[in-house]
């Protein structure tokens, strides 16, 4: 779940703008929150964890999906200001649900999250645990939801500040998030991320924007077990941050085509970014 941000106007609006936006699927265009998409006509299940790049596919009208790391482990020494971070975020979720063939509403949760940082010079360390703030986010698919080689869409975001002990940003920050799919030749496929954060500066006296760009590369491996890499950059556009970028790479099971498993690690390419970091998790929908 990885920052959560956008101007709930904004994602308001869009949820007015979508009820005009181009139908997918034959059809399936009059299926609502309240008149669900049949089993037999729903699209397969994708989801947007575990790598970084969003999915731009929706979740389809009617059905709900949750999305849960049973927990996330990271951890980084190697920072200019001889300071070790140890942090473990228990169960952040996801929830959506279909509002329409091409719109999903989504939910981000953090209920519990624990940091730990150690001043190695000084030999002080300081610990931060509570509850995260909250994530409210619209995405609307713009085309290749129901069939085509591409995908595109467009997601508003907006969290909350409702973080306990410093834990997170303090004030309503947001920002717009843009994946981009594609199947490619040999059963790979393609993810592109583009999106930009507002968010407030590291003094906490204005707005720093931040731009997030990716690119994951996916295939099957064996039967339903499939495989990805990522790359992921952080870059602060106002100068207010140095360039953050990891490698991630993880693996991916269908249980069934309601239920998948995921698991992952994280390694930072930069000394701004966490050394390290490991993940697993699940997807449900119903």
């Amino acid at each position: 779940m990885k920052r959560v941000l956008g101007i709930f106007g904004r994602a308001a609006g869009g949820l007015c703008l979508c009820c005009d936006a181009p139908a997918q699927g034959p059809g399936k265009s009059g299926y609502t929150l309240f008149n669900p998409t049949p089993r037999d006509q729903m699209r397969e299940m994708s989801t947007d964890r575990p790598d970084i790049t969003e999915s731009p596919h929706t979740v389809d009208a009617g059905h709900f999906q949750l999305e849960m790391s049973f927990a996330d482990f990271s951890y980084d020494r190697n920072s200019p200001d001889s300071l070790t971070t140890r942090g473990v975020a228990a169960a952040p979720m996801l929830l959506k649900a279909g509002l329409l063939n091409s719109v999903d509403l989504q939910l981000g949760l953090d209920p519990y999250t624990w940091i730990r940082t150690t001043d190695r010079a000084a030999g002080a360390s300081e610990t931060a645990q509570g509850f995260g703030d909250i994530a409210l986010r619209l995405k609307v698919n713009l085309w290749g939801n129901d069939e085509g080689e591409t995908a595109f869409a467009l997601m508003p975001f907006v969290t909350f500040p409702t973080a306990s002990n410093d834990l997170g940003a303090g004030e309503v920050e947001g920002g717009i998030i843009a994946p981009f799919g594609a199947d490619l030749p040999h059963g790979f496929n393609l993810g592109l991320m583009a999106e930009f954060d507002f968010v407030r500066d590291e003094d906490g006296d204005g707005q720093d924007v931040e731009f997030v760009h990716t690119a994951t590369i996916g295939r099957p491996i064996v039967g339903d077990l499939d495989g990805f890499i990522e790359y992921a950059g952080f870059a602060s556009l106002s100068g207010g941050h140095s360039y953050r970028a990891s490698f991630d790479a993880g693996l991916t099971y269908g249980a069934t085509p309601d239920v998948q498993l995921d698991a992952g690690i994280r390694i930072g390419l930069t000394q701004a970014s966490e050394d390290f970091g490991v993940f697993g998790g699940i997807s449900v929908r119903y």
